[in-house]
């Protein structure tokens, strides 16, 4: 009896994309997304728990997640109950906070970015070789040379 062998065909994109994943930039983008989905949860919490709460109580109290206006439906005190009643609303509120927010996290990148920069120029400010000599320099020395090695009459 002779055995059978069963060939599975691969793809030939199959071993181009295995590439692609394995190259490091791909490895390193996960790992920034990864990261970017944890700093917008901080910075969610930094928004709406920390800044919101200072900035309404300078302006008086008020609350921006519910600042909004009523364009169609029953009009009710807060946003949750107007959206629960089925009103079209529009959320201005929410948008400030959105706005904040993007304000705050471009800050944050701004300062992390120049702190890394400023920190990457002290890593690479080790002592700089003098530049090496052009060639009418050098044949310039050979003659200061040779003329310091005559006799003077």
């Amino acid at each position: 009896m002779a055995e059978s062998k069963l060939r599975v065909h691969t793809p030939g994109w199959l071993g181009e994309f295995k590439a692609f994943i394995m190259r490091g930039n791909v490895v390193d983008l996960a790992v920034g997304v990864i990261i970017g989905a944890a700093f917008t949860a901080i910075v969610n919490s930094l928004v709406k728990d920390i800044f919101n709460p200072v900035i309404g109580l300078a302006i008086g109290g008020i609350d921006f997640s519910n600042l909004f206006w009523t364009i169609k439906g029953p009009v009710e005190p807060t946003l949750a109950e107007a959206q629960k009643a089925g009103a079209v609303t529009l959320n201005y509120g929410l948008f400030a906070n959105a706005v904040i927010q993007f304000l705050i996290v471009a800050l944050v990148i701004f300062w992390l970015v120049r702190i890394l920069t400023k920190m990457h120029v002290r890593e690479d400010e080790a002592p700089a070789a003098p530049p090496a000599p052009t060639k009418s320099e050098v044949l310039l020395e050979d003659i200061r040379d040779l003329l310091a090695k005559q006799p003077r009459a």
